[in-house]
């Protein structure tokens, strides 16, 4: 599975924006999806996870209430909507899949990773 992350930016505290992770190579709905995310000088930390059917959803408590994790299936393709995004928020984002093996872990091991896309809030 190849995966594209796209949609990062420079953008203000208070702003929103949506990133979108493209797979592509195998069949997307036999996958559970994560967002994972590095800060400068600090270790990779899981954001938000998705089912392969979308019908489970997790979060960080540091972004509950305002990241909200979405696929569609039909394209591919997973959404992480960021909402009053905050300076703390800044960092490398990455999209992750597992494959579906029974139940989802959403902070266990994936098998891929994208290539990340920088997301940077200014205060």
């Amino acid at each position: 599975v190849q995966l594209q992350a796209s949609g990062g930016g420079l953008v203000q505290a208070g702003d929103s924006l949506r990133l979108s992770c493209a797979a592509s190579g195998h069949t997307f709905s036999t996958y559970h999806m994560g967002w994972f995310r590095q800060a400068p000088g600090r270790e990779r930390e899981f954001v938000a996870g998705i089912s392969w059917s979308g019908g489970s959803s997790f979060y960080a408590d540091s972004v509950k209430g305002r990241f909200t994790i979405s696929r569609g299936n039909a394209k591919s393709t997973v959404y992480l909507q960021m909402n009053n995004l905050k300076p703390e928020d800044t960092a490398v984002y990455y999209c992750a899949a597992v494959f579906v093996r029974g139940s989802y872990s959403p902070y266990g091991e994936y098998d891929y990773w994208g290539q990340g896309t920088l997301v940077t809030v200014s205060s």
